[in-house]
């Protein structure tokens, strides 16, 4: 991997990006209104849907919590 991607990658992070930890604590909370409520989720939790378009694997611990969800 290139370091100027790295880099660029970074410069390129949304602000409103609450990084792994934060997400990961309130991810259960996310997922239940996401689960009912798409839109409002991401209005009301900003931060953590930054987070999951950048960070994969919290992205795939997101997609197993809604799948238990919808089961």
């Amino acid at each position: 991997m290139n370091d100027h991607i790295d880099l660029d990658a970074f410069l390129h992070t949304d602000p409103r990006d609450v990084g792994c930890e934060e997400a990961t604590e309130a991810l259960h909370v996310y997922a239940e209104l996401y689960a009912a409520d798409p839109q409002a989720a991401r209005t009301r939790y900003p931060g953590i849907a930054a987070h999951l378009k950048a960070c994969g694997p919290c992205s795939t611990d997101f997609e197993g919590l809604l799948a238990l969800i919808s089961e």
